[in-house]
């Protein structure tokens, strides 16, 4: 084997100084192990330092089998229609299968993209789930829910029993995202909840295991993949980032998506990250530098290989590659992986393994084409509906409370909470009795969160469970994504509501995750958000509500109570639940007398999707939710026994019987929330109630809500928007009159 010479970058351990050499100390105390202090080490080592056992007849028959499938999608399925959408991963084929065989602790995982068929078939995907997934066929990983070359994938050995000493069992394949570097940030969150089970919980049976994230090299410029890279190298996490580096991100050239278009040069001096780079195309090169980072991942933590391969066909099936030159073309053709791996072998052997994988891929082809159709289930399992996922939640292991754990002390049942305290009692309650829940977010730590949710709990429960994270929206729900995954209870807050719009991708991703892999994996989780205005002021960044574009955010349960009862009791469930949700805490309320209730105790739940009547009446039905309660109440009040006021205190569910019950009763309809008008949820309770109880009503139903602009940062500025008791009293009397 040729010595490749390889820049190693890495951070080792150089004892216990609290100082690192950067002006960077360690962590409080108590913080797990993998943030302890490191200093800086460069060295150069010959790649083929690491000695590996492959077995090239089976590589060869995986890559086979990939690029026989690739051929026959092109050139008969795809131009047929009976695979809509093909992406080829010609040339990219023996770096895949190479990774996947020493993917072989039971506690593996690995982020996908839409390239990364090869590795799905080396991990134990048959040709016949691949082609049907393409096909859309039942038989399929989704189901035919999602695009052919997105997969997931449970745990699974390799189904042709030809297994080597290095190919005992795959890896958790978790569900791949459709859009560009989505992959990361999951993919930091199951390796956190690797060192967090190893090192917290004490189970050893994780210890050793790894996640890798495969990804292009135009997935290098991608918030996730940043973000990703941050908590990895800063938490010392075992995480692998493959790169495939093929030149192109679809048409643009590499060099625009990262400086001189080669990440590992650019990343050389990345603190605690080790950085190698060589060829995919050649058999031993590459095998020498995956067995290498594997090994360091596993032991030393994160590592990023870039594998320079080609890609031999064009971005999908109509990319035509016009934007590459001939020369181009054909230095790519000479970079093919199957000639150099093909030597490795006797010509009867490779031409023995060619003709049974072309066998295997034609029957393949002939066995997916009679796969029924997918038909009569589009619409399930959006949420959980009573049978477990396969992966993900902690319910999915099993009950992961301790044994003789109970339910905490009863409390003074007179003492009357407020909102924000009965948030925090519940998340300590949560953490005392289930040692897979970990709390997160920005500032959640030492300081306890910037609106004192989690004030004095890292003290309490340690900085392993409660901990701050880097200033990123995308890590935090990424990251949630994979802890959940991992079988953990993740509860991230997110400080404000705007704040969420960046990690929209990976909010989108979980909530449909389920969906998308027909019930097979879920991510539920927690995330709490403080919203709206305050009490003496707003602005436009930190007084956003927003709650109908989660409404619209699919997968996804949306808690919005307005007092502390109902805080608790719907924090509880959520916490009890298989789905993901999203817990809103209203700024202006979570010290409020108005919101302050009598303590519920330790095993007060609410079902989502049950509204509250709060006030009877026979003329007009008020449908209302978060802080515009009480200005609300006040102005009911002002008509007595004539309006009947409905706290929602869910969106996702919303009690639509309990809004139409009253209606037909009342014969009125006015929806208050402090959210904008166009667009907003009130448009979509009008609407049912419309269809539904149009013949019932008095007069045209009504909404009230904050104009179409930002809440203002002068009180008497967003006085002026605001619905206030003054101007739904208005409202009111203008509907009884009609």
């Amino acid at each position: 084997m040729a010595a490749e010479k390889v820049t190693d970058v890495t951070r080792r351990r150089r004892g216990a100084s609290p100082d690192d050499g950067a002006g960077r100390t360690a962590g409080p105390p108590g913080f797990p192990d993998y943030n302890a202090p490191v200093a800086l080490d460069v060295e150069t080592q010959p790649a083929s330092a690491v000695q590996l056992r492959i077995d090239w007849g089976i590589v060869a028959r995986h890559v086979l089998r990939s690029r026989l499938l690739d051929e026959v999608e092109e050139a008969e399925l795809a131009p047929a229609g009976e695979v809509p959408y093909q992406f080829s991963a010609r040339g990219h084929e023996l770096a895949q299968v190479l990774l996947a065989q020493h993917l072989t602790h039971p506690h593996d995982a690995a982020t996908v993209y839409y390239r990364s068929r090869p590795f799905l078939m080396a991990c134990g995907l048959t040709p016949t789930e691949a082609l049907a997934a393409g096909m859309g066929r039942t038989g399929s990983p989704s189901e035919g829910r999602d695009v052919g070359v997105v997969f997931s994938m449970p745990p699974r050995g390799d189904p042709s029993g030809m297994r080597s000493a290095m190919r005992s069992a795959g890896p958790t394949v978790l569900p791949a995202s459709g859009d560009v570097g989505a992959q990361f940030t999951p993919a930091a969150g199951w390796a956190q909840a690797i060192t967090y089970r190893t090192r917290v919980l004490g189970e050893s049976a994780w210890s050793g295991a790894l996640a890798v994230a495969l990804g292009g090299d135009g997935s290098v410029a991608t918030n996730g993949f940043w973000s990703a890279l941050t908590i990895a190298t800063t938490l010392r996490l075992p995480l692998l980032f493959f790169i495939e580096d093929n030149g192109y991100g679809l048409s643009v050239p590499s060099i625009l998506q990262t400086p001189g278009g080669d990440i590992a040069r650019n990343l050389e001096s990345f603190a605690g990250l080790l950085v190698l780079s060589g060829s995919g195309s050649e058999p031993e090169a590459a095998a020498a530098l995956i067995g290498r980072a594997v090994e360091h991942v596993r032991t030393d933590g994160p590592c990023l290989l870039r594998l320079t391969v080609p890609r031999l066909s064009g971005h999908t099936f109509v990319d035509n590659q016009a934007y590459k030159s001939t020369a181009e073309r054909e230095g790519e053709a000479r970079r093919d992986p199957l000639p150099a791996l093909a030597a490795h072998l006797p010509p009867e052997v490779w031409q023995s393994l060619n003709d049974e994988a072309a066998n295997e891929v034609r029957n393949a082809v002939e066995m997916a084409r009679a796969l029924p159709v997918p038909m009569g289930d589009a619409t399930r399992h959006l949420f959980f509906e009573g049978r477990l996922q396969y992966v993900g939640g902690s319910a999915s292991e099993g009950p992961p409370r301790q044994a003789g754990d109970s339910l905490p002390p009863a409390r003074d049942p007179t003492r009357r909470l407020n909102l924000i305290e009965a948030v925090r009692l519940v998340l300590e309650e949560e953490l005392a009795t289930n040692p897979r829940c970990l709390v997160f977010g920005e500032d959640v730590g030492v300081k306890g969160g910037v609106h004192g949710a989690t004030a004095g709990m890292q003290a309490k429960f340690g900085a392993g469970r409660v901990f701050d994270t880097s200033l990123s929206e995308e890590g935090i729900i990424g990251r949630a994504i994979g802890m959940a995954l991992a079988g953990l209870l993740p509860v991230p807050e997110i400080q404000f509501r705007k704040y969420a719009d960046p990690a929209t991708e990976s909010i989108n991703d979980a909530g449909t995750l389920r969906w998308r892999t027909a019930g097979k994996f879920a991510a539920p989780m927690v995330v709490r958000i403080p919203v709206g205005h305050g009490k003496r002021i707003g602005d436009p960044w930190h007084s956003v509500t927003g709650e109908a574009i989660f409404a619209h955010t699919l997968g996804w349960r949306l808690a919005f109570p307005s007092n502390a009862a109902d805080a608790a009791g719907l924090l509880r469930s959520a916490l009890r639940g298989q789905d993901p949700v999203m817990f809103f805490e209203h700024r202006a309320l979570l010290d409020a007398p108005d919101a302050r209730r009598p303590d519920p105790g330790p095993g007060h739940t609410l079902p989502f999707g049950q509204a509250a009547l709060l006030t009877d009446g026979d003329s007009l039905t008020l449908i209302t939710w978060g802080a515009m309660v009480y200005p609300a109440l006040a102005a009911a009040a002002r008509h007595p026994g004539r309006v009947e006021v409905l706290d929602l205190r869910t969106i996702v569910p919303w009690d639509r019987e309990a809004v139409l019950t009253s209606v037909r009763k009342t014969g009125r309809c006015l929806v208050v929330h402090e959210d904008t008008l166009t667009g907003g949820f009130a448009g979509e309770i009008l609407a049912v109630v419309t269809a539904e109880a149009f013949t019932a009503l008095d007069a045209p139903p009504r909404r009230l809500t904050t104009p179409d602009c930002p809440t203002p940062y002068s009180a008497e500025l967003m006085a002026e928007v605001l619905p206030n008791a003054e101007s739904i009293d208005a409202a009111i009397a203008e509907l009884l009159a009609f």
